[in-house]
């Protein structure tokens, strides 16, 4: 199951980065919820968002993983978490998403309401190194999209919690990747992960498979 999924996720990578521009922009969202997610790009004036080809990424590694237990550290205004929400859907899997900021969080939560998402989208308002802890089980998908000089503390502390052959994805590993040196040499040099560093948008997105 394990083999298939990695050859799946190749194949996945290579379509989005590939061939994202040449899909239709609806590209099976509803109406609705494409609304929302062009809103708050609108209103994104910090560009804290993903990309959309970063966002269609998300959802289909989260379906494609059939991943149950999804963590977001870094909601920002909830665009990604609607991604990741959407993708939960299919693999009737939940999704926790957590921002630090108030503002941030609140916005994050209501488009998550308004995207109709409450059922698998659970939004959390606080320190993520605080939050994370009180979570109960493990995780077998974890997106990364916050401070990046703390992407390394992050690691370290959701990787343990990683289940077996779970996924660890950072964002912003290309365009940024001066600030988060000691945690790509950390997922580059763990024997427990293989990792490849895939461009949907132009950010760069770090994909970790944890092997045991």
């Amino acid at each position: 199951m394990r083999r298939l999924f990695v050859v799946v996720l190749f194949v996945a990578m290579f379509a989005v980065s590939g061939r994202a521009q040449q899909l239709p922009s609806r590209g099976g969202l509803t109406p609705q919820i494409e609304t929302i997610l062009k809103s708050i790009k609108a209103a994104d004036k910090g560009q804290l968002a993903v990309s959309e080809e970063d966002g269609r990424f998300l959802r289909v590694l989260v379906a494609m993983r059939q991943a149950k237990s999804v963590l977001e550290i870094g909601a920002a205004s909830g665009y990604s978490g609607i991604w990741l929400g959407l993708g939960a859907r299919e693999s009737h899997g939940h999704v926790v998403s957590i921002e630090f900021d108030p503002q941030r969080a609140k916005e994050a939560a209501d488009n998550i309401q308004k995207a109709a998402l409450t059922d698998v989208v659970r939004v959390i308002h606080g320190d993520a190194f605080t939050e994370i802890p009180k979570l109960q089980g493990t995780f077998d998908l974890v997106f990364l999209d916050a401070w990046k000089p703390d992407y390394i503390k992050f690691f370290n502390m959701v990787y343990p919690r990683l289940d077996p052959g779970g996924v660890f994805l950072a964002h912003n590993v290309v365009n940024k990747a001066k600030d988060m040196q000691p945690f790509l040499s950390a997922i580059q040099n763990n024997p427990g992960v293989f990792t490849s560093i895939v461009m949907p948008g132009s950010e760069g997105m770090s994909v970790s498979y944890k092997l045991r």
